[in-house]
């Protein structure tokens, strides 16, 4: 059942989102192995690994309701359950880390980074997320949640975390980083803006051994101007509101709704793998 269920050739792809052969292809080798098949215990998946990552792949990009899963795909409930095994088990994370690696090399790029991007986005939050998980960002004007996020110098997801809107970027900063420093060893300089001046590169120098360079906006300029490097991060929250589900955050939990991104950012690679792979064709 772990993958095999539907690799027929009679399978018909009626969603946009569903995983293309090529995709599969690239994605396959990359999955985490269950425990059942190391010999570790547990019962066999119910269904193919394939089916359901297509059912997880069409909520995250249409923005449906768990229970509103269409019949094409396996129950809804065996489908969350799947997506919260993963999220507490940091599978995802794994997951996406692996397609990331793959990218990276396929771009010419190593598979470990030595250079990032960190910034947040504000996003309004639905009724479902409770008053311990939400909170309102002046700056902004945003009653929700905010997303602080490290990306690559190509755009592609480091680490995030998701905090209520009113936590200040240096603190979140603070926490993020060192996330993020500790599983890319390699990584040694981060660009940032002006809200990150202050005690964050003192912390970062000292602490993380990480160089922080800030962007700053001149006083005389006037209008939209494209800074330098700021513009990655900026690619990845456009990315991320074009993912029906992220447009607002209708997750209960701040681990939920980063598993989120992480699952909208993994179909944006495999993507990407896919059309790779018919390049060297």
């Amino acid at each position: 059942m772990y993958g095999n269920a539907v690799d027929r050739p009679e399978r018909q792809r009626r969603y946009p989102s569903y995983l293309t052969d090529a995709e599969w292809a690239a994605v396959r080798p990359l999955l985490p192995t269950p425990g059942w098949m190391r010999r570790r215990g547990g019962r066999p998946e119910g269904y193919c690994h394939r089916a359901v990552l297509d059912a997880i792949r069409y909520l995250v990009d249409n923005g449906v309701k768990w229970r509103a899963m269409p019949a094409d795909f396996p129950p809804w409930d065996r489908v969350y359950a799947f997506f919260r095994r993963w999220r507490d088990h940091a599978l995802v994370k794994e997951f996406h880390d692996r397609l990331r690696g793959q990218v990276r090399e396929r771009l010419g790029r190593d598979a470990e980074p030595t250079a990032g991007v960190i910034d947040s986005q504000s996003i309004k939050a639905d009724a479902v997320v409770g008053a311990d998980s939400r909170g309102f960002d002046g700056g902004k004007q945003i009653n929700g949640r905010k997303r602080h996020a490290v990306v690559d110098t190509l755009g592609l997801l480091l680490g995030v975390m998701v905090t209520s809107a009113d936590v200040g970027d240096r603190a979140a900063a603070q926490i993020l980083l060192r996330q993020v420093a500790d599983a890319h060893h390699r990584l040694a300089l981060i660009w940032a803006d002006g809200g990150y001046t202050g005690s964050l590169v003192e912390y970062c120098l000292a602490a993380l051994a990480l160089v922080p360079a800030i962007v700053k906006r001149s006083d005389d300029m006037r209008g939209f101007v494209v800074l330098p490097r700021r513009r990655i991060v900026e690619r990845l929250f456009a990315h991320l509101m074009r993912t029906r589900r992220l447009a607002r955050d209708f997750e209960r939990h701040t681990t939920s709704a980063e598993a989120m991104v992480y699952w909208s950012m993994i179909l944006l690679m495999t993507r990407r793998l896919a059309r790779s792979r018919r390049g060297r064709v």
